[in-house]
C-alpha cells in the first residue's frame, strides 16, 4: 500500500494553507439541558446506599490522624486508634448540611464559576510528571512546559478552571512546589484554581497566596469560596491523615474541597462497577461527613475516579466500559446524596492519536451525561496521566467547544424561529435552503465551526500536505502562545507574592527562585 496518508513531515509536499486564527466560543460555562443518566433502578440505589453505610459502620475507615479521630469521636463515631466507624444516621445528618450548589469567586470576579445544579466546568490537565510534544517527544516536566500549558488554559474560554499545575516542574524542589507553582498559576491566569496541600501548613500557605493575588483582606477572603482543593483517599478504606488535616483548614476557612477516591477496579477496589463505587463512596462520604461536622455547610463535592486494571500487566486503563459505567453510577448516587459530582477526562494512549481522542471523547461525554459538574483533566492528558501535551490540549478543546455548543439552550428552541414553518412553506417541495436569505442569516450562528478539524475532501487534504490532526495542533500551538496575554494582578500583589515566596525559599534553604 502506498504511504500517501502519513505525516507531512515524512515526505515533501505543498506548504500548508494559511490558517485563520482559531475561533473561540465566548466565556459562558455551559449548563446541561438533558436529564442525567440514571443507570440504577430505585431498588439498586437503595441497595448501593445500604452497602456504603454497612462499609462505614462495620468495616470503618482508617483516617491515620489522631486529630481527625478525636474530632469524629466527639461527633459520636466509634473510634479505635485511628479506625473510625460511623453510623448511618450520623452520615445522613452530615450530608444534609452540604450545599447542592455554590459559587467560587477567583481574583477576577468575571470568571466566577458555579458548582452543581447542572453547571458544567472544564479544567486543565494537572500533575503529570512529564511533558510531550511532536518535536521533542517525552521529557521531564519543567517550568517552561508548565507556563505554556497555563497560558493555553487562560486563553481558552472552554477551560473554566485551572486544575493545578499542568505538569510537574522537576527543577522545583518538592518542598517548595506547592507555592512556586501556585505563584505561576496566580500570575498567568485569573481563573479559579485548584491548590495543592499535603498538610495543614501547606493549606494555610496556599490560602494566603490566593488571598494576596486577589487583593483581599483576611475577612474578605473567608466570606466566599475563592479557590478549591481536591483530596484523594488511599484506597482501600484509608485516608492520608495529613491531607485530611489540610482539608479541615480549607473547610474552616470557607473554601471548597472535592473528595475523590482513587479506586482502581481490580487493584485497590473490587472489579465490579457496583463494588468499586461502593468502596469509593464510603471513602469519599467519610471525609465529607468529617468536613460537614467541623464546618457545617462548607462547600464540598463528591469525586469519581475509577480506572480499571489490566489484569496481565497491572496497568490502569481509562475509558473502559466498566469505568464509564462506574462514573454513571457515581453520578446517580451523587444526586441521591445531594452533592455535586467531580469526574475526569482521561486516556491511556501514550500520544495524542486516534486512540487518545476516542478514549477522551468517551470519558468527556460520559462525565457530562452522568451529571458531573466539575471535570478535571478536560484538556491535555495523555499516557494515563504520566504526560501532558499541548497538542492534545488543543484537540480536547475542540471537543469541549462541541459540548458547550451541544448544551446551548437555543438548540432546543421550538418557537417560531426554531420551527421555521414560514420558511418551510416558502421553499415548498423540491426546493433547497442553501443560499436562501434566511438560511444565510441564521447560519452565521447556527453551526459551530471547529478551529482544528479539517472537513475537506481527501483530495484537497492530500494536496495541502496531508497534515494529520495532531500535526495541525502542533503547528498551531506557537501561534496561540504568541497571542496569549497574561492577566494583570492587582496593584502591589506581585510584590507581596514575591516577598512571600522569598520567605519560603529562605526557610527551605533555597536562595534563588528554583
Amino acid at each position: 500500500m502506498a504511504d500517501d496518508t502519513g505525516s507531512s513531515r515524512s515526505k515533501p509536499g505543498p506548504r500548508p494553507r494559511p490558517q485563520v486564527p482559531p475561533v473561540q466560543m465566548p466565556w459562558a460555562p455551559p449548563i446541561l439541558q438533558d436529564r442525567p443518566i440514571d443507570p440504577l433502578s430505585p431498588e439498586n440505589v437503595v441497595r448501593l446506599d445500604a452497602a456504603v453505610r454497612r462499609i462505614l459502620s462495620d468495616v470503618g475507615i482508617d483516617v491515620q490522624s489522631t486529630e481527625v479521630a478525636q474530632i469524629l469521636r466527639q461527633a459520636g463515631c466509634r473510634v479505635t486508634g485511628t479506625l473510625v466507624r460511623m453510623d448511618g444516621d450520623f452520615l445522613t445528618e452530615m450530608l444534609a448540611r452540604a450545599p447542592r450548589r455554590f459559587d467560587i469567586i477567583p481574583r477576577n470576579p468575571d470568571r466566577t464559576i458555579t458548582v452543581g445544579d447542572g453547571h458544567l466546568l472544564f479544567g486543565s490537565v494537572s500533575s503529570p510528571p512529564n511533558a510531550w510534544d511532536m518535536e521533542r517527544g517525552k521529557r521531564p516536566g519543567d517550568r517552561a512546559a508548565m507556563r505554556d500549558l497555563l497560558r493555553l488554559s487562560q486563553h481558552f474560554n472552554c477551560i473554566h478552571f485551572i486544575g493545578g499545575y499542568p505538569v510537574e516542574p522537576a527543577e522545583v524542589p518538592p518542598s517548595l512546589r506547592h507555592v512556586e507553582c501556585l505563584a505561576e498559576m496566580l500570575r498567568l491566569s485569573d481563573k479559579a484554581c485548584n491548590v495543592y496541600a499535603l498538610n495543614a501548613t501547606q493549606a494555610e500557605e496556599s490560602m494566603e497566596m490566593v488571598r494576596i493575588a486577589a487583593g483581599l483582606s483576611a475577612d474578605e477572603f473567608r466570606q466566599a469560596p475563592r479557590m478549591f482543593s481536591n483530596i484523594n483517599s488511599v484506597s482501600p478504606l484509608k485516608h492520608d491523615g495529613a491531607v485530611l488535616e489540610a482539608a479541615l483548614r480549607f473547610a474552616r476557612a470557607g473554601q471548597a474541597v472535592f473528595v475523590t477516591p482513587f479506586a482502581a477496579a481490580g487493584i485497590s477496589a473490587p472489579t465490579t462497577p457496583a463494588g468499586a463505587v461502593a468502596l469509593s463512596l464510603a471513602e469519599a462520604l467519610s471525609a465529607i461527613a468529617l468536613l460537614q461536622y467541623a464546618s457545617p455547610g462548607c462547600p464540598v463535592a463528591l469525586g469519581s475516579f475509577t480506572p480499571t486494571a489490566d489484569m496481565k500487566s497491572g496497568a490502569m486503563l481509562f475509558a473502559t466500559p466498566e469505568s464509564l459505567r462506574a462514573t454513571q453510577i457515581a453520578g446517580q448516587m451523587a444526586r441521591h446524596y445531594g452533592l455535586p459530582l467531580r469526574a475526569s477526562n482521561a486516556c491511556s494512549a501514550p500520544v495524542p492519536d486516534g486512540q487518545a481522542m476516542w478514549e477522551s471523547a468517551a470519558m468527556l461525554w460520559t462525565a457530562v451525561r452522568s451529571g458531573a459538574s466539575i471535570i478535571y483533566h478536560a484538556a491535555g492528558w495523555i499516557e494515563g496521566g504520566m504526560s501532558a501535551s499541548c497538542e492534545k490540549f488543543l484537540m480536547d478543546c475542540e471537543v469541549l467547544q462541541q459540548i458547550q455548543r451541544y448544551c446551548a439552550p437555543g438548540l432546543n428552541d421550538c418557537g417560531d424561529e426554531g420551527l421555521s414553518l414560514d420558511l418551510i412553506a416558502r421553499i415548498g417541495h423540491g426546493g433547497h435552503y442553501f443560499g436562501h436569505a434566511q438560511t444565510d442569516a441564521q447560519s452565521r450562528d447556527a453551526f459551530l465551526r471547529g478551529f482544528l478539524s479539517d472537513t475537506r475532501s481527501y483530495e484537497n487534504w492530500a494536496q495541502d500536505g496531508a497534515v494529520w490532526t495532531s500535526e495541525r495542533a502542533h503547528r498551531m500551538v506557537p501561534r496561540m502562545l504568541a497571542d496569549c496575554v497574561d492577566p494583570p494582578l492587582p496593584e502591589g500583589a506581585q510584590d507581596q507574592l514575591d516577598r512571600f515566596l522569598d520567605g519560603r525559599r529562605r526557610a527551605a534553604g533555597v536562595a534563588e527562585p528554583a
